[in-house]
């Protein structure tokens, strides 16, 4: 008897991740339980037809993005749910956010403590350089095997060197390798963050007027190059309250850039105040008595400001609007940007201009082979990626149809 591994969604495509695996006396560990990446915004209904409900097991959320976690909720209420304990504070905040609150507590680890027994498993979780904050690869042993759950992973981010250190000591005797390949067969930009930092310091100088950037909040990589950026430029960066309580709830004994810190300011708009209003004034209170927390209409000539959708319509009305001399950045992946509309349209036509800078949360597919290579699993079982139809140098692929169990014997 052994291990039983069945990837229950994200076979074939991109986003939705569910992987099963099995131990001989029937516990069952679940790797992620995401949301797909094409589903509707208020879509139910939607977890892997192949996932059997009817019998415990435990899940745990390598990341934060929804793709990984956003079918939480759908799970039955008596399987405990483990994740990071950064993780689980950015899920509870996006949840909120959603207005859609988690109906279940999440159990956490500390990623630098080592591993922990959940039932006839050991787990170690490792953390990684992703664009998400807290990310972390998964080592389950169990049954005499190991597997390792890559989950979404690069090296050319601010943590890269934890990609690296693996790469030179990895888990020895690896009977499988559950890796991604997100940008394999595809161009998407893996330039390093410390480059994108030293295009946008070049980008601030060059701009007389001000720079109006849409970035994800929980993207924390992202928000320390445009911080780092702006101070090289003599500029401040202004996030919205959202950015600035994800920081707010993360940061703590850590150097990362949140409210207090020089030349970071926090807009405070009518939309958000109503909506923290609603559900932690207490948090506004805090945030208001900073210096450099600020009305949109005290935006000043030369701030890099953080925009998204949402904000558009308060900017308008506290007459910032964009012109010839201000920029538009768009630092997120391309296939979100929705041309002409929303943030992009209301810069464009007020004569910004348009730039995109941006580099992949996911590795790039030399560094994909690299890592395949270094972790020398007996198998590698590919997942989350739409190009897997070849092997890409990475060798001993072992594909898998969502639903197929597999014995690892």
């Amino acid at each position: 008897m052994s291990l039983i591994l069945t990837v229950h969604r994200g076979a074939h495509e991109i986003g939705g991740s569910c992987v099963e695996v099995a131990h001989p006396s029937g516990e069952r560990l679940i790797l992620d339980a995401g949301r797909p990446l094409d589903a509707l915004e208020r879509a139910t209904g939607l977890l892997p037809a192949s996932l059997d409900l009817s019998r415990p097991a435990t899940v745990l959320i390598g990341h934060p993005h929804q793709d990984h976690w956003g079918l939480v909720d759908e799970l039955p209420a008596d399987w405990p749910v483990w994740t990071g304990k950064g993780s689980a504070e950015l899920i509870a905040i996006t949840a909120r956010a959603r207005r859609q609150p988690l109906g279940r507590k999440l159990h956490t680890w500390d990623s630098r403590s080592g591993p922990f027994r959940i039932g006839a498993f050991t787990v170690t979780p490792f953390l990684t350089d992703h664009s998400a904050f807290d990310a972390c690869m998964l080592l389950v042993e169990g049954a005499g095997k190991r597997v390792l759950y890559g989950g979404d992973f690069r090296r050319h981010g601010r943590k890269g060197i934890l990609v690296d250190r693996m790469m030179a000591d990895p888990p020895k005797d690896l009977d499988v390798l559950i890796l991604e390949g997100t940008n394999l067969g595809s161009d998407k930009s893996c330039r390093t963050e410390d480059d994108l930092e030293e295009d946008f310091r070049a980008l601030f100088d060059s701009t007389p007027g001000r720079i109006f950037v849409c970035w994800s909040g929980q993207n924390i990589d992202r928000t320390v190059t445009l911080y780092r950026a702006a101070l090289k430029s003599g500029r401040r960066l202004v996030v919205d309250l959202y950015t600035a309580e994800v920081l707010d709830r993360i940061g703590e004994g850590t150097r990362l850039p949140r409210a207090g810190f020089r030349k970071f300011g926090i807009v405070i708009t009518k939309g958000l105040r109503a909506v923290y209003g609603r559900n932690d004034e207490g948090f506004i209170g805090r945030m208001v008595r900073f210096p450099d927390s600020l009305s949109a209409k005290r935006i000043g000539p030369r701030d890099v400001i953080m925009l998204r959708d949402s904000l558009v319509h308060d900017y308008e009305k506290a007459g910032v609007r964009p012109g010839p001399e201000d920029a538009f950045v768009w630092s997120m992946w391309a296939g979100y940007l929705r041309q002409g509309e929303g943030a992009h349209g209301w810069c464009s036509r007020g004569g910004a201009r348009m730039i995109h800078l941006h580099t992949s949360g996911h590795a790039a597919p030399d560094d994909l082979r690299a890592f395949a290579e270094a972790m020398n699993p007996r198998v590698v079982v590919p997942v989350h990626g739409a190009n897997w139809q070849d092997d890409h140098g990475i060798p001993r692929l072992h594909r898998l149809v969502d639903g197929e169990a597999w014995s690892l014997a």
